[in-house]
């Protein structure tokens, strides 16, 4: 290289830092005002917790949001929720999501038998002040075809998505990408994201959305423009979850992840990126399935969990 052009490249390389910098700088100065929460789940991180306690750890390592129990919140009294609601603001506390109890995946008189309860669980959740309930839905079947399938899931799910309206509830459902699961039965079923707003449109009762698993999100092939094509009122719950290394991604197994941010094989920094840009103001929780953090003491597993979420919120905070 002759010593001009020397001069001239060394002089704009010189430039390029700088300027990069102030360009991250503009961008993070003008990032959206983070709406979610970060919200901890027991039994999704190992912990065997009764709601008061995990309302209590919650508080205590400075997660923002807490699960929902919603069969005990059913059963108290008026004073009992009172109190408990009070206990929840004053750890500066608001509701996760609960979990759906109905069984709507098995035959038809085990789902008109808990269809005929949830009414009184819906109640009490909103007694409670909780807006949202999740579940997931299974991506494969041994005797239904996609079509009978997805018939008789918009049927029982309607039907579910009514009666939790009329208590103000709205319902979340999580497909499941993951691969080994998909071919684990004859028939394949719902694992994508566009496949689980086509669900929300045929059960058409407002109240539906989906639960966004950035796992899943990853496996099924699904992109940072499907979650900017979201709306906030599309996603009801997050789940945040990383990848062990050195596994082929068909070959991952859904019941072997990392904590958010432990690897870099998921890309954490778009997925919460998109989710800010389109306001998602609902709770974010960590589901790793990890056997490692499930043998820790629960103070150890609340920490580890933490800090995750923590570095996960560093990129739009």
């Amino acid at each position: 290289m002759k010593r001009r052009n020397f001069i001239r490249t060394t002089a704009i390389a010189g430039l390029a830092a700088p300027m990069a910098f102030q360009l991250r700088s503009h961008a993070h100065n003008h990032m959206p005002e983070r709406k979610m929460t970060k919200n901890l789940v027991c039994g999704a991180i190992g912990i065997q917790a009764d709601q008061r306690r995990a309302i209590e750890l919650a508080g205590k390592y400075g997660f923002e949001s807490v699960e929902a129990h919603a069969a005990h919140l059913a059963e108290l009294s008026d004073d009992a929720l009172d109190e408990l609601k009070a206990e929840l603001k004053r750890r500066n506390l608001v509701w996760g999501t609960a979990g759906l109890p109905t069984n709507f995946k098995s035959d038809e008189e085990s789902f008109k038998t808990g269809l005929k309860e949830l009414p009184k669980i819906a109640e009490g959740l909103k007694r409670a002040g909780v807006e949202r309930v999740n579940t997931w839905l299974r991506p494969c079947h041994d005797t239904l075809t996609y079509n009978d399938n997805f018939k008789q899931h918009t049927k029982r799910l309607r039907k579910i998505c009514k009666v939790l309206a009329n208590y103000d509830l709205r319902f979340g459902m999580e497909y499941v990408g993951t691969t080994t699961l998909l071919t684990s039965r004859k028939y394949p079923f719902i694992h994508t994201m566009a496949e689980t707003l086509e669900l929300v449109d045929a059960i058409r009762t407002g109240n539906a959305g989906i639960v966004l698993d950035s796992w899943h999100w990853w496996q099924a092939g699904d992109t940072v423009e499907d979650i900017q094509n979201l709306r906030n009122k599309d996603i009801v719950l997050v789940d945040l979850n990383d990848a062990p290394t050195g596994v082929e991604k068909q070959q991952q197994l859904d019941g072997k992840r990392e904590l958010p941010m432990a690897t870099g094989v998921i890309d954490t920094d778009s997925f919460m990126t998109a989710l800010n840009q389109i306001g998602y103001d609902g709770p974010v929780r960590a589901e790793p399935f990890n056997q490692p953090l499930r043998d820790m003491i629960d103070d150890d597993a609340c920490k580890a969990t933490i800090e995750s979420l923590r570095k996960a919120f560093r990129i739009i905070s």
